[in-house]
């Protein structure tokens, strides 16, 4: 009989996928923890029931997510990743030739260990000396840092009912993020699904929330095939003259600044392309007015539970 793997992106809607063979599972303090090989997307990466990544498609989030940053600073030294246990964050940072430094705090030690032992893609990342591995909340550290960073990355799981991060989705975290930036320092953050209706969600808050605190954010989002919907971002910056990369300048920095010259997604015109947000959204987006914070989370999600005080 063949198994299958089903999860529910919203009431009425489940994503299956044909599952091969369980290649690995354990269950943790935090979380349930699986990695499964599935027919129409390789090895699957599962938390709690949800797809966090997928071998056929992993690279476009985690180049979506870390590229524009990194190049709208001109010389990113010092990186802050808060969450990425995967490792696939720490792999497209360390990737930028100016990057002396890297800290990745994850909160769960027995994720990151299971990435290292299932995802060989990541393993250079986890042994590169520029990368410094702290087993800690985010939020704590990040807070309580003696070093400001040139751009702060939030790989974070979205801000779920009983998950550990919906404080990490909130403004005065993010007025907390902006003081731990060096001048002109950029900050990211994934925002959660960004399709035709799930957009509402957690996407156009995070993008209004952010408005509250830096002068230029910048919101975009990307098809990801595995996730069966489209996924939000939202790029912030501590300078308002920031501006996007224009005709073929990403190109460029790209040959001069990553290892190898290339990269496999992202180039002038795709970059182009995720940052051309629908009319749609766009017009609905500038009218939002919820501001997150502790008291007030993402609407839908309720009893929150976290882990980070």
């Amino acid at each position: 009989m063949s198994q299958w793997f089903e999860e529910e992106l919203e009431p009425g809607l489940r994503f299956c996928q044909k599952i091969n063979r369980t290649l690995a599972s354990s269950v943790n303090t935090f979380q349930r923890v699986e990695m499964i090989d599935t027919l129409p997307f390789g090895k699957v990466l599962v938390i709690d029931g949800l797809t966090q990544s997928a071998e056929l498609d992993e690279y476009i989030y985690h180049e979506c997510l870390v590229h524009p940053a990194m190049f709208l600073h001109p010389n990113p030294k010092t990186v802050f990743i808060g969450g990425g246990g995967e490792g696939c964050t720490a792999r497209e940072v360390l990737r930028h030739k100016t990057v002396e430094k890297c800290v990745m705090v994850d909160i769960d030690a027995e994720v990151v260990k299971f990435c290292q032992d299932h995802l060989p893609s990541v393993k250079g990342a986890f042994a590169d000396p520029r990368l410094e591995l702290i087993i800690d909340c985010a939020k704590t550290r990040l807070e309580n840092s003696p070093i400001t960073f040139d751009v702060i990355i939030m790989d974070l799981d979205d801000p779920l009912e009983g998950g550990p991060c919906f404080k990490l989705y909130t403004q005065s975290f993010y007025e907390e993020c902006k003081k731990k930036l060096n001048p002109g320092g950029l900050f990211v953050t994934q925002c959660s699904a960004a399709g035709p209706k799930a957009f509402r969600h957690v996407f156009g808050p995070v993008h209004h929330t952010l408005k509250q605190v830096f002068p230029k954010v910048f919101p975009y989002n990307q098809a990801i095939y595995s996730f069966g919907d489209e996924w939000g971002f939202c790029l912030a910056s501590t300078d308002p003259d920031t501006r996007l990369p224009q005709g073929d300048e990403l190109d460029k920095l790209i040959s001069q600044r990553i290892e190898g010259g290339t990269l496999k997604f992202l180039d002038s015109q795709s970059f182009v392309g995720i940052f051309a947000i629908n009319k749609t959204q766009r017009l609905e987006m500038a009218q939002e007015t919820r501001i997150l914070s502790e008291n007030r989370p993402p609407a839908f999600f309720s009893g929150l539970k976290p882990v980070c005080q």
